[in-house]
């Protein structure tokens, strides 16, 4: 039975409200190396951040995430009316004076204070309370949820591909497995007859057979095939397992690679060489979908 195949690229919405505000949560998720985190949210929620991490990694082992969090609402700003007292004893006492110096008349009203910015004014403060870390953090649940069901359809399109590419890959080393030999005793007779056309006959003949032997030995490509069918194999136990496995993925890939360039660089033969370049597609092909799975 296969495994479950995440895919790196994901998007997850959520939305929580209560009586006084709203929280929405937006995470969209890219391939990347390690797990990196990028949040954007209001000041007030800074102290959240390491918790909003911590419940995203539930979800998220590898991959780039960006994390959207917006506040709306009365509850997110509290508002309260501060009067500077002594301004005012001071603005008052001073109206008094004038009056009396100059002899002037008419009545301080309340409209007259009540401009005065500089005495009384109306201070808003940014929210911070336990119910709203509560709101966000059930929000980027909710979101982080809805991003690993996206990441999982993403990931189990990338399984189907990856394992048809698998597949094929399988056929083209049959049929280099199905050449070898013929490789390596047609690589034999064309050596033995060129040393020999080379020698005049003027050498024993068990020598030129001996180093046909060697030369035809180095082109060889047995044990290339071999580790090639067993890394294949591995591949195929990866995509069972119920982790993260794209790096490891990625170096059998780089394994493969080596050891199809190798095939082709040993064997010199048309035949091998047309199954080669068909490997090495198939290769790039599948690591462009290992590059997106976590």
């Amino acid at each position: 039975m296969s495994g479950m195949v995440v895919s790196m690229t994901g998007f997850g919405r959520s939305k929580a409200e209560s009586e006084r505000c709203s929280v929405t949560v937006e995470v969209k998720t890219v391939n990347h190396r390690f797990c990196e985190f990028h949040i954007r949210m209001p000041r007030q929620l800074l102290k959240t951040e390491e918790k909003i991490k911590k419940k995203l990694g539930e979800h998220i082992k590898r991959g780039r995430v960006e994390v959207f969090v917006t506040l709306e609402g009365e509850g997110v700003v509290s508002r309260s009316v501060h009067i500077d007292w002594e301004a005012l004893d001071e603005f008052v006492d001073n109206i008094s004076e004038i009056k009396n110096r100059y002899s002037l008349t008419g009545d301080l009203e309340i409209r007259d204070i009540v401009s005065r910015d500089d005495i009384i004014h109306i201070e808003e403060k940014e929210a911070e309370n336990d119910e709203l870390d509560m709101l966000v953090l059930s929000a980027v649940d909710e979101a982080g949820h809805k991003l690993l069901e996206m990441r999982r359809h993403e990931g189990a399109a990338l399984q189907k591909d990856v394992l048809k590419y698998i597949s094929l890959m399988s056929n083209h080393i049959l049929r280099v497995k199905q050449f070898a030999p013929d490789v390596v005793e047609q690589y034999r007779e064309r050596l033995r007859k060129k040393m020999a056309d080379f020698l005049a006959g003027d050498a024993a003949d068990d020598r030129i057979m001996t180093e046909a032997a060697f030369f035809a030995d180095k082109a060889d490509i047995s044990e290339e095939i071999a580790r090639l069918e067993s890394h294949l194999s591995q591949f195929n136990e990866i995509l069972k397992v119920d982790e993260p496995l794209g790096r490891k993925l990625d170096f059998l890939l780089q394994e493969m690679n080596r050891e199809v360039n190798t095939i082709g660089s040993k064997a010199n033969d048309s035949k091998i060489a047309r199954e080669v370049v068909e490997m090495k597609s198939l290769l790039e092909k599948v690591k462009e979908q290992v590059q997106n799975i976590e």
